[in-house]
């Protein structure tokens, strides 16, 4: 068992580190709303740190899922960030969607303290993170990454390294295009579907157990037909995300005229108050257009 800081209590993180807790690590929490913490720690035990360098100090492992670039180098720096707390020797693992270049940034500034730095951002939404099943894709260096990845499978259902530093992160990146464009399609077909008078539950039955299967047909259309968009990641996030993805893609070369069409999708839905549903409420655009 080893000695586990986890920063970051949003829905991914608070369930991934009770799930740390439950494996019997011994586990110490940070959240930049500390009644988040305290409300951790009375449910699981463990205990709660006011910074990240304390949350992070005598600790073999520091895990971080919080929101963006900015929040991730304000957990990791400066006097009361996590890297001040760490030991020579121990390993930072990062499950943010943040921007490779971020991550470089602060692999760099980690093994200049003798600390070791994985980039493992995550998939599978809350209820993986709930019911320890997600996928991690990480990037680093292998050493660090073998030393992790027992730490880790308290809540993975799939934990991989890809790469170097960074490659984590460029993955999750082929993830989130992935889902752009799947998300879009259903949103079409179901769309399709009511405008034809069709019942949208036998079109899926039936569609579903051919090509256009998907996890997102699978987990997501009953809610989508019954106009509910409260089941997980939300359309803000995504935007972040894909914004990432697109910046990245300018600087490589890469063409993405799908998930760029679809980012300005998701800014439409945006408009119609829908920042905080979830990612397939691209069907409620298609709805409001008549």
């Amino acid at each position: 068992m080893a000695k586990v800081a986890f920063l970051g209590l949003g829905v991914m993180g608070y369930p991934m580190a009770g799930h740390l807790k439950q494996a019997g690590h011994e586990v110490t929490v940070y959240n930049r709303t500390a009644a988040k913490a305290d409300a951790w720690v009375a449910e699981h035990g463990g205990a709660a740190a006011h910074t990240p360098a304390s949350a992070a100090k005598g600790c073999d492992f520091v895990m971080s899922c919080v929101g963006n670039d900015d929040d991730l180098r304000q957990v990791c720096l400066g006097d009361d960030g996590a890297f001040a707390g760490m030991a020579s020797g121990a390993v930072f693992v990062d499950h943010t969607t943040v921007s490779a270049e971020v991550t470089r940034e602060l692999y760099a500034t980690a093994d200049a303290r003798q600390v070791s730095f994985v980039d493992a951002p995550i998939s599978g939404g809350q209820a993986g993170a709930e019911n320890g099943q997600l996928s991690i894709m990480c990037g680093g260096d292998q050493g660090a990454y073998d030393r992790a990845e027992p730490i880790m499978n308290a809540y993975a259902k799939l934990c991989r390294r890809i790469g170097d530093s960074g490659a984590g992160q460029m993955t999750k990146m082929c993830n989130q295009i992935a889902i752009a464009g799947v998300v879009q399609g259903l949103s079409e077909a179901l769309h399709f579907a009511e405008k034809a008078g069709l019942d949208g539950r036998a079109v899926v039955e039936i569609i579903s157990q051919g090509a256009a299967g998907s996890w997102q047909m699978a987990n997501r259309y009953e809610t989508m037909l019954d106009d509910h968009f409260d089941h997980g990641f939300a359309v803000d996030w995504m935007r972040k995300d894909l914004d990432i993805c697109l910046r990245t893609a300018n600087e490589n070369g890469a063409s993405l005229p799908v998930t760029a069409l679809v980012d300005q999708f998701y800014k439409d839905v945006q408009k119609l108050g829908g920042g905080r549903w979830d990612t397939s409420s691209l069907i409620k655009r298609l709805r409001a257009m008549g």
